[in-house]
């Protein structure tokens, strides 16, 4: 399992991701965040959806469904900052 500290930035990097974009970044994108292979995003994912955070992947993939309070799949949940309509939530 990766420190806690680096599931605290990873936390954090997925949060920013979503408000920036409006999407989870994939576990690659995660990782290269933190000079991270593409196994080892993976396993950082997997430790941080671990924790008990209100949060986890898709069944059965590696990809980010829902992230408290964002959900990267839409929903009837429509968050809209400024006029903009780019987020989901949970």
């Amino acid at each position: 399992m990766a420190d806690a500290a680096l599931i605290d930035q990873a936390y954090h990097q997925i949060i920013t991701t979503f408000v920036a974009r409006g999407q989870a970044p994939h576990y690659v994108e995660l990782g290269a965040q933190f000079g991270l292979k593409p196994e080892q995003g993976k396993r950082l994912l997997h430790d941080l959806l671990s924790t008990g955070i209100p949060a986890w992947a898709y069944p059965d993939t590696d990809y980010v469904s829902s992230f408290a309070p964002f959900n990267n799949l839409p929903t009837q949940y429509r968050i809209s900052v400024d006029g903009q309509q780019r987020w989901f939530a949970q």
